[in-house]
């Protein structure tokens, strides 16, 4: 799956436990008529991703839901979801932009047709 959207926020590398488990969350507002501010994690070596862009970012976020169970003490069960990232790319805001600017039409020459010169240059 995949989301787009304006970063709102890029958290910084936390570091859990002694394992060494790493974790990054970035905030993506969607452009809908009802925007959504997606809280995205990337994790382990996945957070480095995230070092080549910046708040206001226009991006695009590779994503998997993830959803885990769990049951309390006391034997009741509770369902938890998470939005995990796994690759990002920066979209452009005008998908022309760097091309080369094409002239009006109105401003190239006219081909002339006068039959008194000779532009036939064929061999036969």
């Amino acid at each position: 799956m995949e989301v787009q959207g304006k970063i709102k926020v890029k958290g910084e590398t936390k570091t859990f436990g002694n394992n060494g488990f790493q974790k990054r969350e970035l905030v993506v507002t969607t452009e809908e008529q009802y925007p959504q501010h997606l809280m995205i994690e990337f994790v382990q070596d996945k957070t480095s991703l995230l070092d080549a862009f910046n708040v206001g970012d226009q991006v695009k976020v590779g994503i998997n839901l993830r959803g885990r169970e769990w049951q309390s003490p006391q034997g009741e069960t509770k369902y938890f979801n998470s939005i995990s990232g796994w690759r990002i790319e920066k979209l452009t805001a005008n998908p022309h932009q760097g091309a080369p600017e094409v002239p009006p039409f109105d401003e190239y020459e006219p081909i002339s047709n006068s039959k008194d010169e000779d532009h036939d240059d064929l061999p036969f």
